[in-house]
């Protein structure tokens, strides 16, 4: 037996899960180019299209970030007129986001997206569904929870 194998990258679930989005990003990049937004900035607007008006904290929670990487991420949104930040009239130490008109305008245009996308997957759907369900397992078993 060796005693290495444990080592072995072939071994290791993390390799294969880190080389996978990598690739899914790669096939998101050239779509959200011609939006002009980053991944990481398309996987926000999305989290605020359905829930407008989400403190910071709960919208970081969704996207499974942390303030020091969402808050740039936030600033580069509302440079570009999609969001608004502000204080919650409720308590003012929350700090809301809210999407703008141009935000939802980039909506529509951001119906182009998953389709294109899943051309380049190759998963049937209930292929699809099975990796979703073991991931979003994985991310509960890590102590994340989906909101």
């Amino acid at each position: 037996m060796d005693k290495y194998a444990p080592l072995k990258i072939e071994n290791q679930l993390c390799f294969p899960l880190y080389a996978a989005a990598r690739e899914i990003v790669k096939l998101y990049t050239p779509e959200l180019a011609e939006l002009g937004i980053t991944y990481t900035q398309y996987i926000t607007m999305m989290v605020l299209w359905d829930n407008d008006g989400v403190s910071v904290k709960e919208l970081g929670a969704k996207l499974y970030l942390d303030s020091g990487t969402l808050t740039p991420v936030l600033k580069s949104l509302e440079k570009k007129g999609y969001v608004e930040r502000g204080r919650s009239p409720n308590d003012e130490r929350v700090l809301v986001v809210k999407v703008t008109d141009e935000g939802y305008a980039l909506r529509e245009r951001a119906l182009a997206v998953p389709p294109a996308v899943a051309c380049g997957v190759n998963l049937e759907p209930d292929e699809a569904a099975a990796l979703y369900s073991l991931l979003y397992k994985l991310l509960d078993n890590f102590g994340c929870k989906r909101n």
